[in-house]
């Protein structure tokens, strides 16, 4: 089991938001993003693996996951949040570097690497598809929609935060369960995400992403501006057993008109939508594989 305590924590700056981050180990940057309900402590099975093998691994708290990156605008806009990744990588001034995302980290990743490119050495995503293809079609396909229900739940203020919370936080926990089935995740893991989201605004910011994602300018862009480009190498991992997005569906809108530079897409067995806490004996030697073929890009 790998302790929290052996990370160092950096802290970014950007305006009058602060944002930490756990890091471990020296050489070229591989930042990680987290997703929902999550927190940088999802990384905890990567960074040491990252540091074995030369790299430099950085897991970001994304805005709104903790009370000092709370804006007081309350924009959680997905192209928001990916320019915050951009202007943190500009500020390490050690770009290009590799970036992974998993869950609504992933949906940022391909926003991020579509916006700058030249930032980018490699993107690997996991649990979601293109971003722009999920938002446009993945919920057109039935079996994704009910499997999507809760979107649409926390787009109800009030009733979902005061749902989330109740008997501890038994909402989140239920999600872990049902998107990850089978897998009894080390007690101190879901104690950590509870946690987070119990800081004072943490719960409200993180709902607050799926309530950009679905508001009324979100939902009435157009097709050419869904299937944007993310013109860097892409790693694309699913579980199989994912509850959350089903994984023939994320293959199905893994289309490779939308990866200019080149995606590949892989399975991970036996795993669902936590798929590299799950399985990091799986997920760690693929994505270091690409990291090394993807070394001298861009």
């Amino acid at each position: 089991m790998t302790v929290l305590a052996a990370f160092e924590t950096l802290y970014f700056e950007q305006g009058p938001l602060t944002f930490s981050a756990q890091t471990q180990g020296s050489g070229p940057v591989v930042l990680c993003l987290h997703g929902f309900p999550d927190n940088a402590g999802s990384f905890r099975h990567q960074l040491p693996a990252l540091a074995d093998s030369g790299y430099r691994g950085i897991s970001l708290t994304l805005r709104g996951y903790e009370p000092n990156s709370i804006p007081a605008d309350g924009d959680y806009s997905i192209e928001t949040i990916a320019g915050d990744v951009v202007t943190l990588i500009r500020t390490l001034d050690e770009s290009p570097v590799h970036l992974i995302g998993h869950d609504w980290g992933a949906a940022v990743a391909y926003n991020a690497a579509a916006a700058a490119p030249e930032c980018f050495r490699s993107v690997t995503t996991m649990a979601v598809p293109h971003a722009g293809r999920f938002a446009r079609d993945g919920l057109r396909i039935l079996k994704q929609l009910r499997l999507s229900w809760y979107m649409g739940f926390f787009n109800i203020p009030w009733l979902s935060d005061w749902v989330v919370q109740r008997r501890d936080y038994a909402f989140i926990r239920k999600l872990w369960r049902d998107w990850s089935p089978g897998w009894h995740p080390e007690p101190h893991t879901l104690e950590s995400v509870v946690n987070t989201l119990a800081q004072p605004g943490v719960r409200t910011a993180a709902l607050g992403y799926y309530r950009a994602a679905l508001s009324l300018s979100a939902l009435l862009v157009g097709k050419e501006e869904a299937y944007f480009k993310v013109p860097v190498p892409t790693l694309a991992l699913s579980g199989e057993r994912d509850g959350c997005i089903a994984s023939d569906v994320f293959e199905q809108l893994t289309v490779p008109e939308d990866f200019p530079a080149g995606v590949t897409f892989h399975r991970i067995p036996n795993a669902g939508h936590f798929l590299h806490q799950e399985r990091p004996d799986i997920v760690n030697p693929l994505i270091l594989d690409w990291l090394r073929k993807h070394h001298n890009e861009p």
